[in-house]
């Protein structure tokens, strides 16, 4: 039912009568009465009690068109409402185009520096040059630079000097710019990951030209940049991230194979194999040795991104025997008058940490780039296994690249050789576990982590093993709210290390997304259903309390999106309507829902605690 009322004056009233903490939001924090009575234009009355109704008509109000809202909106229940406003709202407010009309939108953020807004064009793509030339052209403030095809390491060193954009795909014929879905908050541009597990969210609501958009934008990266990067910022090239192409591709081309052709596939999967080669599979970069991977970030020196003060622990070791500042050996040290070795070090596994998109955690500080992690030789198992399917599936067994013949049992045998070597080295019998390995000490790296789980996704293990598995690792994870990242450590609390936001008792959403998925995959549908009901019902929780806030992560230990580690949580700072939640977020509630049994629900949307449901 619509109703015709003052948008204006009642929002005012509402803001006066329940926002008591003058946040322009309603949440369980405020102290009004948490009654409001809204009045049509026609004379109607109607009452809206309690937090969650008053937060959702504040939302509607602030996204009414004119002077007209659905009043069942403001009481629908609060499954429906957050599948509603997800696929309706928040998708939209997150999708971004770099093209004339959009392009300042991405370059407009807090992370710009100065009055010049820098837009990197690769030198491989002339015609995009001229592209972005002409949208440009009447904008004074933007510099358009050229990303050369062969980047050195002295280049690489320069990329922190001018922070900018770099150009993503779009169609040479009609001009149009593909569009991404960004993360949220302050993370205005396209990150790597980030982008398959919202793209599970984007299917899932059925939005076929964006969800194609983030692939062809993934495969831009691979073709001009060399790699997909951890994001579209130019400092960020050294960089790649956990590898997911072929899953996201995979799973495309299955849903919307009858609106896709198959010279599509042809393309992403070939571009899919080139990164394999030359990402992956280089010796002594990313390849080791052993015939197992690592995470390698290739510049040097401290990273961009972080926030002031991070590296002060560090630091201020080499800071007192040069007797500087902290301030002055930092200055020094980045223009390389001062050399420490053992400092570049540190910095080259902190690159690697950030590279593994887990940035940051215990488990990697200073040894990132010494480890076979389990999470990035499960991803590449799944690579492996993905392209011999695809091939077998749609190519009838035979792909010719580059005047090679390739067959799926070639690919096949990657698998097998990689899944032997990670029994070998990975797989520690006496503790019934998968540990990362340090190729270094030639020892087991043992911590208990959410990423040991990744087995279970990518089908690697065998069932006895992923019996096991989920006994040592994943049960001791298990929290009210979802899965933590890590076990607690003793020794954290005592450290003068910053706390790492993916340590305990930190909760994402690829890793739940990814432990729902293996446990699938291996037959634990009970387990599978409660892991889904917590970290719903958190989720669910905090938007009905919190004006439809949906954060970046969560502290499941103690169930809040109250968080402080590093950079705090993105997504809960908003004025009247969460702008477009957090893309990752969105998408595990997206996931989740799809997979909750219908007898869960009712509990859900009344939000029944969890230990209560499960005891």
């Amino acid at each position: 039912m619509k109703l015709e009322i003052d948008v204006k004056t009642t929002m005012q009233a509402l803001l006066s009568s329940e926002d008591t903490t003058g946040s322009y939001t309603i949440t369980v924090e405020d102290t009004g009465s948490k009654k409001f009575q809204l009045i049509a234009k026609d004379g109607t009355v109607i009452s809206v009690f309690g937090t969650y109704h008053l937060g959702n008509l504040l939302q509607e109000l602030a996204i009414a068109q004119s002077d007209e809202i659905e009043i069942d909106y403001i009481f629908e229940e609060p499954i429906t409402r957050l599948s509603r406003i997800i696929k309706e709202h928040h998708w939209n407010v997150l999708t971004r185009k770099m093209d004339a009309e959009g392009l300042l939108k991405v370059l407009e953020d807090e992370k710009m520096q100065g009055d010049k807004l820098y837009v990197y064009v690769p030198e491989s793509d002339p015609i995009a040059f001229d592209f972005y030339q002409k949208i440009t052209k009447n904008h004074q403030n933007i510099s358009l630079e050229i990303i050369p095809e062969k980047m050195t390491g002295r280049y690489l060193k320069t990329l922190h000097e001018n922070p900018g954009i770099l150009t993503l795909s779009f169609d040479k014929i009609s001009g149009e710019s593909a569009p991404f879905v960004v993360p949220g908050g302050r993370f205005n541009e396209m990150y790597g990951w980030d982008s398959y597990f919202i793209g599970i969210g984007l299917m899932i609501d059925d939005e076929f030209d964006v969800t194609k958009g983030m692939i062809d934008n993934l495969e831009y990266q691979i073709v001009h940049y060399g790699k997909i990067l951890n994001a579209n910022r130019n400092y960020y090239l050294s960089r790649s991230q956990p590898p997911f192409f072929t899953s996201f591709v995979r799973e495309f081309y299955e849903k919307y194979k009858n609106k896709l052709s198959k010279s599509w596939l042809y393309q992403k999967l070939t571009t899919a194999i080139k990164e394999y080669h030359n990402v992956w599979m280089r010796p002594n970069l990313r390849l080791t040795e052993n015939k197992l991977n690592r995470y390698y970030g290739e510049g040097t020196g401290i990273p961009m991104e972080t926030e002031k003060g991070h590296f002060d622990f560090i630091l201020k070791k080499y800071a007192k025997k040069h007797e500087k500042s902290i301030a002055d050996f930092t200055e020094l040290y980045r223009k390389g008058v001062i050399l420490e070795p053992e400092l570049d070090l540190y910095f080259i596994h902190d690159r690697s940490m950030r590279e593994s998109g887990h940035d940051t955690t215990s488990r990697l500080d200073n040894c990132s780039a010494h480890l076979n992690t389990v999470d990035l030789n499960s991803l590449l198992y799944k690579y492996e296994t993905d392209i011999a399917y695809l091939i077998n599936t749609y190519f009838d067994d035979t792909l010719e690249v580059n005047n090679t013949i390739m067959k799926s049992a070639d690919w096949e045998q990657k698998a097998q050789n990689r899944k032997k070597a990670i029994n070998a080295l990975l797989w520690c019998e006496t503790e019934a576990t998968y540990y990362d390995y340090n190729f270094v000490k030639q020892t087991f790296h043992k911590t208990i982590s959410v990423t040991n789980l990744y087995p279970l996704w990518a089908g690697l293990c065998n069932e006895e093993q992923a019996k096991k598995l989920i006994k040592t690792q994943l049960l001791p994870l298990v929290c009210k709210g979802g899965v933590a990242s890590m076990l607690r450590k003793k020794e954290e609390n005592h450290s003068e290390k910053p706390e790492r936001q993916w340590d305990f008792p930190y909760g994402w959403a690829p890793h739940q997304m990814l432990t729902w998925k293996g446990l699938q995959t291996y037959g634990y549908t009970e387990l599978c259903q409660q892991l889904i009901y917590r970290w719903l019902w958190l989720l669910l929780k905090t938007t009905v309390d919190y004006n439809g806030l949906i954060p970046e992560k969560f502290n499941v230990e103690t169930c809040t999106h109250k968080v402080t580690a590093e950079y705090g949580n993105v997504g809960t700072g908003f004025k009247y309507i969460s702008e477009g939640g957090f893309g990752w977020t969105n998408a595990s509630f997206k996931l989740g829902i799809a997979l909750l049994d219908a007898r869960y629900v009712k509990a859900l949307n009344d939000l029944k605690d969890p230990e209560e449901l499960f005891k």
